[in-house]
């Protein structure tokens, strides 16, 4: 039997913590009177060193997931009059060049040198200067971009730093290159940073109680929600009588996988839900639910029609702690509901997939107002560069289409997309905003999110007249939806089973542990062209009249 390993590293590991707790304690005092300017060392570099139950909330208030997110700096283009410069965490001053370079006379690699295509195309030298450091033990870790390549860096010395691309992968990206550059992202939170925040995203998608509290924590500090618990019960004992076709069901995952989704999809588009299906009635008053979302059998995620009964069941036994909302229609709109229509909607659309094509383009509608810091449209398309490279088949699926639809083009890659786009004088940042235009067929049919789906079925059913054919829902998200005044508002109509005890909503909860905030919920009368061109920056998500 081989011996046990030496306990020794533990132990140095523990000492060198003990001498510098206090030093760290220290620098956090020293650090604040000193503000922006430098110090031998910060305190937030040293965190991640000490014990984990001495230093973590300390940790966990200077990282945050978000801190994930790499943030544009600069685009770097060959031929430049000057450089580009720009103030990072570590080094305050930093600038940068770029030099196209010959196949036969490519400089000397940097530490991270790409190397992709043909070498006869030459290839290109990123020269970046680095100054005025912050600490001793302060980095900055780079990610540079173009739409054909991903790659990084880290710098933790004041000098000039060399990133060479050996050779191009094709014409196209020389060509891209040569007149946008490469963009240049900074990763704000420096390796362990980004490391620790790596660590801040994995609970969201862990279904247990230290995932819901991540959940919960990520929603309070970067939307403001508050999750009040509820009175017992949690679950409402609903009469399928007070239930009528049209009628909205909200719901908010907050643990397991599609809790973390939902909670990301809630920061980017300011909806305090994540998931929606709606109640249709058949002509033998049976009740159903409809849904955009729904997955079957096969693990897909498809548009199904479900008994209400089995429908509720799956939510009672649903191990993520979903809350649910119901929300009634109007009387006034419930009159005007178009039950038959509204069925041979749904059933037309039995069986199609989940609206994956346009399911972006609902939240993107300006040049910059609706992206959370640090997102932005560069590191949009450089996503979409890297998940192209990676999996082709879900990049087309999830954008190459709807951006083709958007050009008027077919079966363009992304390349070829930023190529034309180029040709027409437009960025890639204003081809996002084009709005959605709901008869667009794509290669699976009509392409329709959970909340696009009922919007639609509201559409066939005549809720939206006189402005049926001026407004396309696929640019509504699941906040649009329930900020439209189309739902009951008074509250002595609502059924008596509707909210338990205290919990006195504008709406019903008939499922939950926590209650379901919908803000601004009923307040928006339908209009033209409506949510085509609405700003929604956290953490107010400001919505201005008439966009």
């Amino acid at each position: 039997m081989a011996p046990p390993p030496p306990r020794r590293p533990v132990v140095q590991r523990s000492l060198i913590s003990l001498l510098l707790l206090p030093v760290v304690l220290l620098a956090l005092p020293t650090a604040a009177a000193a503000g922006a300017g430098w110090a031998p060392f910060r305190a937030r570099d040293l965190l991640p060193l000490l014990p984990r139950g001495l230093t973590w909330p300390a940790v966990g208030s200077v990282h945050s997931a978000v801190d994930l997110l790499p943030r544009f700096v600069a685009h770097v283009a060959p031929e430049a009059s000057s450089a580009v410069a720009w103030r990072a965490t570590c080094f305050a001053d930093n600038e940068a060049v770029l030099t196209l370079t010959h196949s036969s006379s490519a400089a000397a690699a940097g530490r991270n040198a790409t190397t992709a295509g043909a070498a006869a195309l030459g290839g290109a030298l990123l020269r970046l200067k680095t100054a005025s450091a912050q600490s001793w033990t302060c980095m900055d870790l780079y990610v540079f971009a173009t739409p054909y390549r991903i790659g990084w860096d880290y710098y933790i010395t004041a000098q000039e730093h060399t990133f060479e691309i050996k050779a191009w992968e094709e014409p196209g990206e020389m060509e891209y290159v040569k007149q946008h550059g490469i963009a240049i992202f900074l990763m704000p939170s420096g390796m362990l940073g980004t490391l620790l925040s790596l660590i801040d995203v994995i609970p969201l998608f862990s279904n247990t109680i230290w995932g819901q509290d991540a959940n919960l924590a990520f929603l309070q500090k970067h939307m403001g929600a508050s999750f009040e618990k509820r009175t017992q019960p949690w679950s409402a004992n609903i009469r399928k009588e007070d239930v009528h076709s049209g009628d909205f069901l909200a719901l908010s995952k907050i643990r397991g996988r599609w809790g973390g989704f939902q909670t990301l999809e809630k920061w980017v588009t300011g909806a305090f839900a994540g998931h929606t299906a709606v109640c249709l009635k058949d002509e033998n008053g049976t009740l159903w639910v409809a849904e955009s979302g729904y997955e079957n059998k096969k693990g897909e995620e498809v548009i199904a029609i479900v008994p209400w009964d089995e429908w509720w069941g799956m939510a009672l036994k649903d191990d993520s702690n979903p809350q649910v909302a119901f929300l009634p229609l109007h009387p006034d709109v419930r009159a005007r509901f178009n039950e038959t229509a509204a069925w041979e909607f749904a059933r037309s659309m039995y069986g199609k997939p989940y609206g994956y094509h346009n399911m972006i383009f609902s939240w993107i509608d300006t040049m910059s107002d609706n992206y959370p810091p640090p997102l932005d449209a560069n590191l949009v398309m450089a996503v979409m560069s890297m998940w192209t490279r990676l999996q082709p088949l879900y990049a087309s699926n999830m954008w190459n289409e709807a951006l083709n639809k958007r050009l008027g083009t077919e079966k363009l890659d992304l390349h070829g997309i930023i190529t034309e786009t180029g040709k027409r004088g437009m960025s890639f940042n204003q081809l996002l905003t084009i709005p959605e235009q709901d008869d667009w067929e794509y290669s699976d049919g009509k392409s329709t999110t959970c909340v696009a789906f009922i919007l639609s079925m509201y559409k066939k059913a005549g809720v939206f007249a006189p402005f049926t054919e001026s407004i396309q829902v696929t640019e509504f998200t699941i906040r649009d939806a329930y900020m439209l005044k189309i739902f009951e508002d008074n509250q002595t109509r609502l059924p008596s089973w509707c909210n338990s005890g205290a919990d006195r909503l504008p709406f019903c909860q008939i499922l939950g542990e926590y209650k379901m905030e919908l803000p601004e919920y009923n307040t928006i009368e339908p209009y033209a062209n409506m949510n085509e061109n609405c700003p929604s920056s956290p953490p107010t998500y400001t919505r201005p009249l008439g966009c």
